[in-house]
């Protein structure tokens, strides 16, 4: 009886693995952003007013202002990138078409480099050119994905999404708490959420997570600590 060897790896980093792991990277630092910002906004109004509503409202028009902030910025970039990559492709399509000899030869010199001896990667080259020539040309020479270039919409909903939940949990915890309260309420929500968003962070990037955690939770207590006592100085110098 034969025995099936899988080749695969569980720790190896496939292409359609790894983009989902920017996707999720990306959408927790969306998150982290929202936290962030808007914990410093509501924290830094709470400073120097006690009134709910005008916390309230301070903390919506941050949130909404930098959601779609973060979501225009992320279309504006990805389309520029995808504008970028369209025009390597159409070169390079151009590029096979006028000089395939020429192309075929840049495309083995690619592989003997990385380390095959010049027949052999002769041999990768011409096999692959002779399956996808702008498929193996676009990933060996530009590292694209012909087939799979990032969409902007896509970029910006995500972005969207992420600062909003992560925007929301300062928020819903200083409206919702008493007055005497509702600073270390916010606080203690942002210290949870910004100890989960380093873990996770962490974890995507085999990173150390105590250096994440600390990181993120310290960044986010020095925001909160400034933007309220800009608050009280405000709130007593118009008081």
């Amino acid at each position: 009886m034969t025995e099936t060897v899988s080749t695969e790896h569980p720790h190896e980093p496939h292409a359609d693995l790894s983009g989902k792991l920017n996707w999720l990277r990306a959408g927790v630092l969306g998150a982290n952003d929202g936290i962030v910002s808007v914990a410093g906004i509501v924290v830094g109004v709470a400073g120097a007013t006690t009134d709910s509503t005008t916390i309230a409202t301070a903390g919506i028009a941050g949130l909404v202002a930098g959601a779609l902030s973060m979501a225009g910025g992320e279309y504006v970039s990805v389309s520029t990138q995808r504008d970028t990559e369209r025009a390597q492709l159409r070169l390079e399509k151009r590029e096979l078409k006028e000089m395939p000899e020429a192309e075929e030869r840049e495309l083995a010199e690619i592989y003997e480099s990385k380390g095959l001896s010049p027949e052999l990667a002769a041999k990768v080259a011409r096999e692959l050119t002779e399956k996808d020539a702008l498929q193996a040309h676009a990933e060996a020479e530009l590292g694209i994905d012909p087939d799979n270039l990032t969409s902007p919409w896509q970029a910006a909903w995500a972005s969207l999404v992420a600062f909003t939940v992560g925007a929301l949990l300062p928020l819903l915890a200083i409206v919702w708490t008493s007055t005497s309260a509702r600073v270390w309420a916010c606080a203690s929500a942002v210290v949870v959420g910004l100890a989960l968003t380093g873990f996770i962070s962490a974890k995507l990037g085999d990173a150390r997570a105590g250096r994440a955690i600390a990181r993120n939770v310290g960044m986010g207590a020095l925001t909160m600590l400034v933007t309220y006592y800009v608050g009280v100085l405000f709130g007593v110098s118009v008081g």
